[in-house]
């Protein structure tokens, strides 16, 4: 065990974070906080790292360990540039190098004892700068930029000169650089794109420390963490296996308190009636046994009713009309912001019902296609033409259509009057915004409680075809699950920008990925993305360096090439065939079982003295034989295809 936290007690007034709450991590040990907004996993975090005190209880380092935070927000307001600031991370290795050096110089000029011991002193710091991987550190700084989304020519960047998102990434990439023996990360994948969230998982599966991390990215979770610790109100749970384990169990739990209580209620409300009728018989027997009951009624240990969750909220979504099936037809469009262009020639088609994710690595231009969609922005060239009937609903992070005088629920009830108080408070609870939050004014909200208010009115505009940018910023993991069930049930179609690949997985029907200025087609979800993304990319990109002439001889072509349909068409039939080949593969294994069954039975007594069910068996193996002849060869076809 690394790290303990024993009766841990905070609270902030009279609002309770966490009550007499306890866990530990072990040693390599890989886990999660995760609870709703506001729940108090930041003020954990704190409380462990020394920056906030605790009312009660324990925090237990093992000692001799070191601990690494990377808190949500940096104030980092150095002049050093970026490699500059990273390499500070590595200042007991530039120190001993620079000793060695020294040594190196001090050598030439020494003889006798002093020459012997300037010798030791070299042999165990090139010894211990071997072990702490000196020579490499320069190539591992590098890495580690590059990992996190910094090109090579921004390394040069003064750190006072970058975003808030910039400067937690430099402040990431010092922290895995130190290598404490457990890391506390506060929502690590903030500010990153996919490539580097990927890169991010890759490093924390084989980081040879334990890590504690608190995110909303479930997906990311899924693969990094085999133990998840809850906070809900102020209550530490433990739970393990990795976030969908957690899930299921706790959905489990739930159920399970839900039905003992319901149980509890119904034999209360029974005893009553009974106890009641007794009564009303009005004989001292009955009187009596009325009593009895009674007593052992107060004596029930009532079972508390739980508490009800955001996810008891159901966001109904349902376009006002339908549109034609042609929703959205791109042809030849282009943008650049010289010298950088974004994407080039593309063309595409969304048809009625999609649910079309575009994904692609920060800056290539998946915001601006969102914007000439919705005529903010000018494409360079090229055209876009909607349906029939089509009635867009947009929501852009950077243009919230919002009243800055009026408050959150008058935002919601001017809008849409025919909306009662209660359904009003479902809808923008299920956004965050509970109790008298619903009467803060829109101009005091923060830019991402903005963003959930916009969401919020998105939802019921009943548009026929939502264009959303990164709908899930903002939220936590409980609401990020309502818009996903209230988008999944939504028959209109939906095209949005998102870089949360468990959000993609749940709800896209099919992705385009932007990379290399234009877009490949993937028809399915991230999991299938994920499965087919080398091959396609090779297939699809245009000015990729064919490897051997059998690549060139076997008809990959570029994108520019393929129209979307043919694309479409393209992956249809391979899904096809692979599923045909799982099919077959299914079938040859059901026959070869039932074969074996046959010669198992035929060796015994009462079936081998039985010529009649001797001859049914022969006749159904010879079945059997013929039929997985037929099998062998259909399956050396598709999977040769």
């Amino acid at each position: 065990m690394i790290l303990a936290c024993h009766g841990i007690n905070k609270a902030f007034g009279e609002e309770i974070i966490v009550k007499d709450g306890s866990f530990h991590i072990e040693d390599h040990e890989k886990a999660a906080l995760v609870g709703p907004n506001g729940a108090g996993k930041s003020t954990i975090f704190k409380i462990i790292a020394g920056e906030l005190p605790s009312d009660g209880g324990s925090v237990i380092l093992t000692k001799g360990k070191t601990m690494g935070y990377l808190a949500q927000h940096q104030d980092m307001n150095t002049d050093r540039s970026i490699y500059e600031e990273v390499r500070t991370a590595k200042a007991d290795i530039i120190a001993m190098e620079q000793k060695i050096r020294q040594l190196e110089l001090e050598m030439k000029d020494l003889s006798g004892d002093s020459l012997e011991d300037h010798m030791d002193s070299y042999n165990r710091l090139t010894a211990a700068f071997e072990r702490e991987n000196g020579y490499a550190y320069e190539s591992e700084l590098t890495g580690v930029l590059k990992g996190l989304g910094f090109q090579e020519e921004e390394f040069t960047k003064p750190v006072n000169t970058l975003s808030g998102g910039q400067k937690t990434r430099v402040s990431l990439g010092k922290l895995l650089l130190t290598k404490p023996d457990i890391l506390l990360l506060d929502e690590p994948t903030n500010h990153l794109d996919l490539n580097s969230i990927t890169w991010l998982e890759t490093y924390i599966l084989n980081y040879p420390g334990a890590v504690l991390i608190v995110s909303h990215d479930r997906y990311f979770l899924n693969r990094i963490v085999t133990k998840v610790i809850e906070i809900e109100n102020g209550e530490l749970m433990t739970y393990s296996g990795n976030y969908t384990d957690y899930s299921q169990k706790k959905q489990q739990i739930r159920e399970a308190r839900i039905k003992e209580y319901l149980n509890q209620q119904q034999e209360i409300k029974h005893q009553e009636a009974v106890i009641e009728k007794l009564r009303s018989f009005n004989r001292e027997k009955s009187i009596k046994r009325a009593e009895s009951r009674e007593k052992m009624l107060e004596k029930i240990k009532p079972v508390e009713k739980p508490i009800e969750t955001n996810k008891d909220f159901q966001l109904k979504l349902e376009p006002a009309t339908i549109s034609g099936n042609d929703v959205l037809t791109v042809e030849h469009l282009s943008k650049a912001f010289p010298p950088q262009t974004l994407f080039s020639d593309i063309s595409f088609e969304i048809k009625r019902g999609e649910h079309v994710a575009i994904i692609g690595d920060n800056g290539t231009g998946k915001t601006t296609l969102l914007k000439i969609l919705n005529q903010v922005l000018p494409a360079d060239n090229g055209t876009f033409t909607l349906g029939t009937n089509v009635q867009i609903g947009y929501y852009d992070q950077e243009h919230h259509v919002l009243h800055m005088e009026k408050t959150i629920f008058e935002e919601i009830s001017d809008d849409y009057p025919t909306l009662t108080n209660t359904q009003i408070r479902n809808m923008l609870a299920a956004f965050l915004f509970t109790g008298d939050d619903v009467f803060k004014r829109i101009s005091d909200l923060s830019g991402g409680e903005r963003g959930r208010v916009s969401l919020a009115k998105l939802m019921l505009s009943e548009a026929n075809f939502l264009i959303l940018d990164e709908p899930t910023n903002h939220l936590d993991i409980t609401s990020k699950e309502i818009l996903e069930k209230a988008l999944n049930n939504y028959t209109g179609t939906l095209l949005y920008v998102s870089h949360d690949r468990y959000f993609i997985n749940q709800t896209a029907t099919r992705i385009l990925d932007l990379t290399h200025h234009t877009f490949v087609n993937y028809i399915g979800n991230y999991d299938y993305y994920l499965e087919k993304k080398e091959e396609l990319t090779a297939a699809y990109t245009e000015n990729i360096d064919m490897t051997s002439d059998s690549s060139t001889d076997s008809g990959e072509v570029s994108a520019s090439k393929l129209s979307w349909q043919e694309q479409k068409e393209l992956q249809a039939k391979e899904r096809k065939r692979q599923n045909e080949l799982k099919k077959t593969e299914e079938r040859i294994s059901v026959l070869e079982d039932r074969d074996r069954e046959i010669d198992d039975l035929m060796v015994q007594e009462e079936i081998f003295t039985n010529s009649v069910k001797c001859q049914e068996l022969a006749k159904e193996k010879v079945q059997i034989a013929e039929e997985l002849e037929t099998l062998y060869k259909n399956w050396e076809i598709l999977a040769e295809d």
